[in-house]
């Protein structure tokens, strides 16, 4: 019998033909917002534990507003019953103490992770869920966190544990601003020039918000366990660039300056202020072509790139193209940097 047709059984076998009670600890930013909206849509009692202060929850989700550093934070959940639980925090003492009080009643537990916890940015192009992850020391770190949270996570919950690392994840809604930099500076520039980093041997691997967040909303049902890589397929960072060109109507030309050149100018990779998104120095080989191989075996999908695009550049246009952007040069400064560039 094909694999899909067994996962139906299963399916149906655990739920009983019921409706599938869903806790989502978040729910209200834009990942957790977007499973939550995703359990609704395929039919689950969806309850998001949060403090509210990101947004509301998905229409249909039920809210319990609580914080999750104070003492008695899952008190209201008391004796509940989930078939499914999904984490989506940062904090080790969190997520320790979530599966603490609410492990023990969790048929299924899926804690969102990121392959930023692995030690190595230049392991070998396909590398997969295998490869070395960071020995947390400082849980200020981001990956260090992760780390001694998805550990607190297995502890506890052994089999019952799908650790799901996503790289990154793009889409309409982004508040990183780090993918939607470039299809919006394209639109922006119209006619003019942008600023690019040098393209050859680079890629970008990114996977829509909505495919995630269904994958992740149905890890349950499916009885996906173990730790997957939520990621897409790898993309050279020129044919990106050209296709988001495509998409914004972009008529003039892309200036490439070389890693040392944007250095000198202050110019950062990856993200944040006074930067280029998705730039990475060329040591970092790998973090861009992780193997996605364990993510389409488990039911993930990708859509087009260039849907993932065009739903962007929508947002984008809707929050205005030339806003202040969290990543991302702003326009007058990235013109004074091609000039400064022609002038050698």
């Amino acid at each position: 019998m094909p694999r899909a047709n067994v996962r139906g059984l299963v399916t149906a076998v655990w739920f009983g033909g019921r409706m599938a009670t869903t806790l989502i600890l978040g729910g209200t930013a834009w990942l957790g917002r977007q499973i939550a909206a995703r359990a609704v849509a395929q039919g689950d009692d969806v309850t998001c534990l949060a403090r509210g202060s990101s947004g509301s929850v998905a229409d249909g989700a039920t809210l319990v507003q609580a914080d999750r550093s104070r003492p008695g934070a899952y008190d209201a959940l008391a004796g509940t019953d989930w078939d499914a639980v999904v984490d989506v925090s940062r904090d080790p003492a969190a997520v320790a103490d979530a599966v603490a009080v609410l492990g023990p009643r969790a048929a299924h537990w899926t804690f969102v992770s990121s392959v930023s916890v692995y030690a190595q940015d230049d392991d070998p192009p396909g590398a997969d869920e295998s490869a070395t992850a960071v020995d947390p020391t400082d849980l200020d770190d981001y990956a260090h966190a992760k780390v001694t949270a998805e550990r607190a996570a297995r502890a506890a919950l052994g089999d019952r544990l799908l650790v799901a690392r996503p790289g990154l994840v793009a889409g309409p809604g982004d508040p990183s601003d780090r993918f939607g930099y470039w299809v919006s500076r394209l639109a922006l520039a119209d006619d003019g020039p942008v600023l690019s980093p040098v393209c050859d041997d680079r890629h970008v691997q990114v996977v829509d918000v909505r495919d995630a967040a269904s994958w992740l909303a149905g890890a349950a049902r499916h009885g996906t366990t173990g730790t997957v890589n939520v990621v897409g397929d790898p993309v050279p960072l020129g044919d990106l660039l050209d296709e988001a060109g495509a998409v914004a109507g972009f008529r003039g030309r892309l200036v490439a300056a070389d890693d040392d050149w944007l250095t000198e100018q202050g110019v950062d990779p990856w993200a944040g202020p006074r930067s280029l998104p998705l730039w990475l120095p060329s040591s970092c080989t790998g973090f861009f072509r992780r193997s996605n191989q364990a993510f389409r075996a488990a039911g993930g999908t990708l859509r087009p790139v260039r849907e993932t695009l065009a739903d962007t550049l929508e947002d984008e246009r809707a929050r205005g193209l030339d806003r202040p952007r969290r990543a991302g040069i702003t326009r007058d400064d990235e013109l004074d940097l091609v000039t400064r560039l022609a002038d050698g």
